[in-house]
């Protein structure tokens, strides 16, 4: 492999690590930022809030932008923006600005996440991707659960403020390799569809917070109405994209089966996956009486396997396809949460840790070949689009996961004592901690459920060939 092509997978794996990272780094850290913020738990949830949202609301749009304006261009100004916005982030003197400014800094997440896979794709020939995307993984799906380890060992020793400023000079160095080596040679003279991309904001927008303020709030006639009108304007959404000449979004493309699968097995493996995770800190939190740093130290084991496991099943879904690899991904992380269901008031730390890296080569099986398998099925005019589709439908699948978390959880204590449980400043005990443990073997379940459904999603894609044009299917 030439060495520019080293440094190019260097650069979108620092780009996509620090840009996951950052979607849950603050979790553990947020009592404290509250405190020295002076303000409530309640207002900085939405210190997470607000970067989901960003994300889940920008990253198709930018995937479109990366093909009209350049690919390069785009993710090193997503280098930029996301740096600005970090060290406005450590400089926040209030809560307000904080919140703001992790909006600015998921712009440029955004901008990043959105074209990283189809930069892999632009350099990687189909033969090589899985390899290249198995480095990639450790930046997008690990970078998750290693945000959550990050966010208590930073704040517990260096204070909350520094878990933006370490983003800065790793940002400038991305941005300087990609800068060099990341050319713009894919760029198209297409318009802008305006129209299109104001109206999926909306959608994206009112669905995220619907869901996330009912999560918080509990059952209420406002945030259903805000829901039920999000999904409707998903009709005439798409029926403006069938139209528009040049769609920020080519709805044509899921004709292609294969597509399809790979892209709705992402989003159901976001929501499933990530559930799990956050699940783990409340049981570990709010059931054991782990500090947060102790919680967060138990996931590292699953996420070095991972680490070392991705660039390599990465190479073998090269070899035998990424139909079977991906599926026994799916399949392994459903036998983890089965053992998590099995969890109890005195159950012994070694059978989480070792749940917990069964998960992990599950995933490490999973992430790099669907994403190979997504690029495969996607025709070259097509990578920016679709890279940005398969991003924002992670995080959506993030921001559910999340909702999912704290809205079955819940149902068995009261939502403000859930969400103190999630985030380290309450424990449970007696009768309290047995209902709560029912409600967590209940979402347990649920992901269960979503993660055998994102199991058959995959298993039903074919051995792709590669696509280097628009097929008929597409016209």
């Amino acid at each position: 492999m030439p060495d520019h092509r080293n440094l190019i997978l260097l650069t979108v794996l620092i780009g996509t690590l620090m840009s996951a990272v950052d979607t849950t780094i603050t979790i553990l850290a947020l009592p404290t930022m509250a405190t020295d913020l002076k303000t409530d738990l309640f207002l900085a949830i939405w210190i997470i809030i607000i970067y989901l949202l960003v994300i889940a609301v920008l990253t198709t749009q930018f995937g479109g932008l990366g093909d009209i304006y350049g690919r390069g261009r785009i993710f090193n100004l997503g280098f930029l923006v996301f740096t600005v916005g970090s060290a406005m982030c450590g400089f926040s003197p209030g809560i307000w600005y904080v919140i703001g400014s992790r909006g600015i800094q998921a712009v440029g997440a955004a901008l990043i996440q959105a074209n990283g896979s189809a930069i892999i794709a632009d350099y990687f020939n189909p033969r090589e991707r899985g390899h290249a995307f198995g480095y990639i993984a450790l930046g997008w799906n690990i970078g998750g659960t290693l945000g959550i380890v990050l966010g208590g060992i930073i704040t517990t020793f260096l204070g909350w403020r520094m878990i933006f400023y370490i983003n800065i000079p790793i940002g400038l160095i991305g941005f300087i390799i990609g800068l060099k080596y990341i050319k713009d040679e894919n760029r198209k003279p297409l318009k802008i569809d305006i129209r299109g991309m104001i109206l999926l904001a909306v959608i994206l927008a009112m669905l995220s917070y619907g869901a996330t303020d009912l999560a918080g709030r509990g059952v209420n006639q406002t945030d259903l109405t805000i829901i039920a009108v999000s999904i409707a304007l998903f009709l005439p959404f798409l029926v403006l994209e069938k139209y528009a000449d040049n769609p920020i979004i080519n709805l044509r493309a899921f004709r292609e089966p294969n597509l399809t699968f790979s892209l709705l097995s992402s989003l159901t493996q976001a929501m499933g996956y990530l559930s799990v995770i956050f699940l783990l800190i409340m049981y570990l939190q709010g059931i054991l009486g782990m500090d947060p740093l102790r919680a967060s130290l138990l996931l590292v084991p699953g996420y070095i396997i991972a680490s070392f496991l991705s660039p390599r099943l990465g190479r073998l879904s090269d070899r035998l396809g990424s139909r079977f690899i991906a599926s026994a991904g799916i399949f392994l992380m459903a036998c983890a949460v089965i053992i998590f269901m099995t969890l109890g008031l005195e159950t012994p730390v070694y059978v989480i840790v070792v749940a917990s890296i069964i998960s992990g080569i599950g995933g490490s099986m999973f992430w790099p070949a669907n994403n190979s398998s997504v690029m495969t099925s996607t025709p070259k005019e097509l990578y920016g689009s679709i890279s940005g589709l398969l991003r924002t439908l992670s995080s959506v699948g993030t921001l559910i996961s999340y909702v999912i978390s704290i809205s079955v959880a819940s149902l068995s204590v009261p939502r403000r004592v859930a969400f103190e449980v999630f985030l380290g400043t309450n424990s449970l005990s007696g009768n309290v901690s047995s209902a709560f443990l029912t409600g967590l073997h209940s979402a347990f379940l649920v992901c269960l459920m979503i993660l055998i459904i994102s199991g058959i999603l995959s298993f039903l894609r074919r051995s792709a060939k590669p696509r280097t044009s628009l097929p008929d299917s597409y016209a």
